[in-house]
């Protein structure tokens, strides 16, 4: 079993009570984000969003995937550099989200009605600590579950960000927010060149 780091357990405390209190305390679509130009936009659900989880499913899925290349992460990174990338790569899905959903709006590939429809979930924030393993940890050997199969962490960073862009221009999976995952991955692929470039302290 995985030893957790501080800022990992956190995060997966934070996300399970979140899930829970919308479905007992908390209406789910005041904390969802929405496209800014709704006008249920409020600036606080760029935050709220990273999580909010649509079902069991969702949550289960991401909060597997924080607590299996979370950790190593952290332990590199240190946990206030660590929580930083985390929330950065977050928002980095946002903005790369949005900024297609802009296109597709102005361009009329979707009908203005989509602005009105909510975005949840951890899974951009996600993709940046599958780059961040990956970078971190590229000879490192991933066992897959479909297929079994094992695979370098390398490649199956570049294979899934792959998936993503091609289900994104596709639109063979509606309903997921495809160019978020990849707004993570990308944000967390330029911030940890940046460091290494420039080395920054976290005190």
């Amino acid at each position: 079993m995985l030893q957790l780091t501080d800022v990992v357990k956190n995060l997966l405390i934070i996300n399970i009570i979140m899930f829970l209190g919308v479905r007992f305390f908390i209406e789910p679509n005041q904390l969802a984000v929405y496209y800014p130009g709704s006008p249920y936009f409020q600036p606080y659900q760029i935050v709220t969003h990273m999580f909010m989880h649509g079902n069991f499913m969702h949550l289960l899925f991401n909060m597997f995937a924080i607590y299996m290349f979370g950790p190593p992460v952290e332990a590199v990174f240190g946990p206030k550099r660590f929580l930083f990338y985390y929330l950065a790569t977050g928002l980095g899905s946002f903005v790369l989200h949005m900024a297609v959903m802009h296109w597709e709006l102005t361009s009329g590939a979707i009908p203005m009605s989509s602005m009105d429809i909510p975005t949840v979930g951890a899974s951009g924030a996600v993709f940046g600590l599958l780059v961040a393993y990956g970078m971190n940890f590229p000879n490192s050997v991933i066992q897959l579950l479909f297929p079994p199969i094992p695979l370098k962490a390398k490649y199956f960073v570049l294979i899934y960000a792959a998936l993503e862009l091609y289900l994104g221009l596709s639109g063979k999976q509606p309903g997921v927010a495809h160019f978020a995952h990849l707004g993570g991955a990308l944000f967390g692929f330029l911030i940890i060149t940046f460091w290494h470039k420039f080395p920054m302290r976290f005190n």
